[in-house]
């Protein structure tokens, strides 16, 4: 729970936020990554190895403007 709160502040602040699943984690970074991006409405861009990146647009301050 309080991942998912902190992943959520920093999503909004940034819309972009790179996670690192420890090695001796019971998840995977793949499973870690899907967890957290369905429990705060997020996006999974990519996962490689043990590090993930997670992509939520901001509701107040966008940053990033993606094609239509």
């Amino acid at each position: 729970e309080t991942v998912c709160r902190q992943f959520d502040e920093v999503l909004e602040a940034r819309e972009l936020i790179k996670g690192n699943v420890l090695n001796n984690s019971l998840y995977s970074a793949r499973e870690a990554a899907e967890e957290i991006a369905a429990a705060i409405g997020a996006d999974v861009v990519s996962v490689i190895g043990n590090r993930f990146v997670l992509y939520r647009r901001s509701k107040e301050n966008p940053v990033l403007v993606l094609p239509s």
